[in-house]
């Protein structure tokens, strides 16, 4: 019995020892994505648009970098400004970042951004960059004369 109980009791002793953590932290670099159409443009856009376009990028949590690339085609005229805003896929809300964009129908806007911890002004509800990021609640757009408001926009998936 005795030489049956140590190889039992070993089993279980090495079995704990492999046992996962389950508080396994998120990776710290996550993949960010977003489908820009005037279909997602809140609120509707004002002159029909059939331009598009397709963010990707990371965003790093623990140096709460964003790096993007967005490319964006057939739009009504020249882009005039891009910003990232703050809220959901069914309301607008307050700018959180201004990007730079090409007077053009078509281009490519890219970068690196550090998102800050504090809230800014106009937020709705109010949060900070990098909680709003990943809790999907921020969106980036494009805008034209056309359609001051935002011609085509996405909200941002972070996985």
């Amino acid at each position: 019995m005795k030489i049956f109980l140590f190889p039992a009791l070993a089993l279980l002793v090495a079995a704990s020892a492999c046992k996962k953590n389950d508080d396994t932290p998120a990776p710290a670099t996550m993949q960010v994505t977003g489908n820009l159409s005037a279909a997602n443009s809140v609120p509707a856009v004002s002159v029909a648009s059939s331009g598009i376009g397709q963010l990707t990028g990371t965003y790093d949590s623990s140096t709460h970098l964003l790096t993007y690339n967005v490319n964006f085609s057939g739009l009504t005229g020249p882009a005039t400004m891009a910003h990232i805003h703050y809220g959901d896929t069914r309301h607008a809300g307050g700018v959180a970042i201004a990007l730079t964009v090409p007077a053009a129908t078509s281009g490519t806007i890219s970068g690196k951004i550090p998102l800050v911890m504090t809230t800014a002004s106009g937020s709705s509800p109010a949060a900070s960059q990098p909680d709003s990021l990943l809790t999907g609640k921020l969106y980036v757009n494009i805008h034209t004369d056309k359609n001051p408001a935002g011609e085509i926009r996405a909200n941002l998936l972070a996985k």
